[in-house]
């Protein structure tokens, strides 16, 4: 897997192009040193959490932007916007920053398997495992 952090505008010409990212967002994030935060997906009207992917700065500001969820690919070092080839696309319905500014949850409107597997979320394509379940006091 590729741990090459993503393009900076300078070695980017499509991101050069591009306003960046608004930057009283940008100043919230907390970043890996890849320069990636994580985003949790989840479906807006269940809340069933579909996946977690990675975003620079670019990936957050055309997912704000566009109506549809970009991803920065760790594995192919490069943007990728889901459902551009598979069809199963994210139609976002909200963003949201954690209190540590180091995860997003973006609220989708899922159509088709969220998962590369073609499973409906990676939660279910990786299954469960053994846990011992607590109990309240």
């Amino acid at each position: 897997m590729s741990t090459e952090p993503p393009p900076t505008a300078a070695s980017n010409p499509a991101a050069s192009n591009a306003p960046a990212l608004d930057p009283a967002i940008a100043a919230r994030l907390k970043r890996d040193p890849a320069g990636l935060v994580a985003a949790v997906v989840q479906q807006h009207d269940t809340g069933e959490v579909l996946m977690v992917g990675w975003m620079d700065d670019e990936a957050v500001r055309r997912t704000l932007t566009s109506g549809r969820v970009t991803y920065w690919s760790r594995s192919r070092g490069e943007y990728w916007r889901k459902g551009d080839t598979s069809g199963h696309t994210q139609f976002v319905r909200s963003v949201a920053i954690d209190c540590d500014g180091d995860a997003l949850l973006v609220r989708v409107d899922q159509v088709g398997a969220a998962c590369h597997t073609g499973a409906h979320t990676c939660f279910d394509a990786g299954g469960p495992l053994d846990a011992v379940v607590g109990e309240r006091p």
